[in-house]
Formats: structure tokens, sequence, C-alpha cells
């Protein structure tokens, strides 16, 4: 009986994601009117506001490889970047652009690095933890001036979030500091082997290449974005999402804020702009809880991001688990720093 059991328990594992696929399949034909409107919200985030915005970064990033400024950022930013992140100096590349455009360019560009061997495994791994965040253009356009009507708290989230990152990378300087991969060396001319470097004979085909590797990971960005409302809206209209915030509300009695919260931050840390937008609505004495919430959520970047970065360091030998640990930790530090700013500065603080 023993081992019956136990060969039924084997059978579960070993189909669980078969089982999985096969419900969310059914909930999906249950819940087809609620995952309809859900499908065409997403799409219409996807085209609207992540295509305009992302896309120009993907193609410029994928031009300026087939450059040198890689290496001209390394020599120039390498006095710094070694003893602040234990990264060599050409890592200042993904850790700017990572910054200016947002999720998830900084885990591309750091993917990038390792299969052009510039950086070694380590390296790049460090750089995965602090490098993929949210850019400005969503923190204070999206977030500050659209969700809260407020370009002050898109500033003070978009500090708080560089505060963040650069504690993280600090952090993580002592990721695998004991062990050392060994790569290829760059030429004399600056490139890395395998690029095409740039020139007006090549221009065009370079340029064709760029444009269709940035196609394919917006493509790539926007099935993620789908396929997220769609299961957004089946665990609300199955309420299993109302279940999961429920575990959460132990947590929020704890720091003594309104569990009112616990839904849509559960929900952010699924997909991290529909949970912010749902907690910028909730009316509040104490907006700075609404404010260091929403902190918390863009460090974190949710589980749709983190499927985004997973889908692409696995074509890489690259871990994801610096890349996880470093978003949770990102996350807790954004919304510290944030508090911090809130009761230090008076002008920062909106509670009424």
């Amino acid at each position: 009986m023993i081992l019956k059991d136990n060969f039924y328990v084997i059978k579960i594992k070993k189909n669980f994601l078969s089982f999985l696929f096969l419900g969310f399949t059914f909930c999906l034909l249950i819940f087809s009117s609620n995952n309809l409107s859900a499908v065409k919200s997403g799409l219409s985030l996807w085209a609207n506001s992540v295509v305009p915005s992302l896309f120009p970064f993907f193609v410029a990033t994928e031009l300026l490889m087939h450059t040198n400024i890689v290496y001209q950022l390394g020599h120039i930013l390498n006095r710094y970047m070694k003893p602040i992140f234990n990264i060599r100096g050409e890592g200042a590349f993904a850790f700017i652009m990572g910054i200016i455009s947002g999720y998830p360019v900084g885990a591309k560009i750091a993917c990038n690095f390792r299969q052009n061997n510039i950086c070694t495994k380590e390296e790049c791994e460090r750089l995965l933890s602090f490098t993929n965040n949210s850019g400005p253009l969503f923190i204070i356009g999206t977030v500050g001036i659209l969700i809260f009507k407020n370009t002050t708290i898109g500033v003070l989230l978009f500090m708080t979030h560089l505060l963040a990152c650069i504690t993280v990378g600090i952090l993580f300087r002592f990721w695998k500091c004991n062990k050392t991969s060994y790569f290829l060396i760059k030429n004399t001319n600056g490139k890395h082997p395998s690029a095409k470097s740039v020139s007006f004979s090549n221009l065009g085909e370079v340029l064709a290449e760029s444009i269709t590797s940035a196609t394919s990971t917006i493509l790539l960005i926007g099935g993620f974005i789908v396929l997220f409302s769609s299961i957004l809206s089946i665990l609300k209209a199955s309420g299993i999402l109302n279940i999961l915030a429920s575990f959460t509300s132990p947590i929020f009695n704890l720091f003594h804020i309104d569990t009112a919260f616990s839904l849509p931050t559960v929900s952010g840390m699924l997909e991290i702009t529909n949970g912010i937008s749902t907690i910028s609505n909730i009316a509040c004495k104490k907006l700075s809880i609404n404010i260091i919430l929403t902190a918390f959520l863009l460090g974190f970047g949710g589980i749709s991001v983190l499927l985004q970065v997973l889908s692409i360091t696995s074509k890489t030998d690259l871990s994801i688990k610096p890349y996880l640990f470093g978003k949770l930790l990102h996350g807790i530090f954004a919304s510290f720093y944030t508090y911090i700013f809130i009761n230090i500065f008076p002008f920062f603080n909106f509670d009424l």
C-alpha cells in the first residue's frame, strides 16, 4: 500500500505541469468573457506603452554593442565599478542603460555580455542582481504623473529606486567572490570577438540584425504581458487571488497597514502595473503607505518580469538566483528608503 501511494505521488509530481497547463486551458474556457477583456487590456498596454518606450532602447543597445562604446566606458569607469560592485568597467554600460531604459534591458545586456565573453559568469550574475530596473519614463511618467497625478511622487520613487539599486549592487559584490571564470580576451581593436563592427559599408546589415533582435525581445515581452493579464483575470474571477491575499493579511496587520492593500500588493507581485494602479486608488489618509508599497513593487518587478528575465538567461549559463534575491532586496530597500525620505523631508510627505 505504501509503495502504491508513493507511486501515485511520483506520478503526480511527474505530471504536475501537465495538470497545471490543462487546468489553465480549462479556466480559459470557463472565464472566457472576463479573459477576453483582460487580454485586450494587456495588448493595449503593450502596444501603447511598452513598445513605444522600450523598442527604441532595444534597437539602440543592439547597435551600441557593435561599437567600442562598451570598452570606452569600461576604460573610464573601471576605477569606480571594480571597487564598488566588483565588476569590470564594461559593466557600467549595463548599469547605465538599465537605469535609463527599464525592464528588462539590463538583464538583456548582462546576458549579451556573457554570450560575447565581455565579462565573466560571476560578474554577469552580479550585473543581473542590480542592473535590471524600472526606468524613469515609467516611474516618473506613468506611475508619478499618470497614476498618482503627482510628479514629486514620481521623482521620490525614482530616487529611492536608484538608491536601492546601488545598495543591492554593493551587497552583491561578494557574490561568488572566491570563484573566477576564464573567458576569451577581447582583441586589440577593443571589440569582443563575436561582434560585427559597424561601419558605413555594413550599416544596413547591422541595423537589420539589431531591429530583428529587438523585435524578437519586444514580442516576447508582449506575450508575457498578455499571458499574465489572462492569469490575473482568472485568479480574480475564481477567487484564488483573494485566498492568496488572505495569507498576507497577518503581515499587513503586523505593520498596522490596512488589509485592503493586501489584494493589490499580491496582484502587483504578479504584474506590477495593475497592482500599482489599484494601490494608488485606495483611499487612505496616510498616502505614504500607498507610496511605500508602490516603491516595493517597483523594486521587486513582479513574477511577470522575472519570467521575462528567465527566458533571456535560459540562453546562457547564468543562474537566475542572484536576480531573484536581488529584486527581493531591491523592493525591501526601496520601500525602506522611501519611508526614510517621507519622514525626513516634509515636501515628500503627502499624508493628510
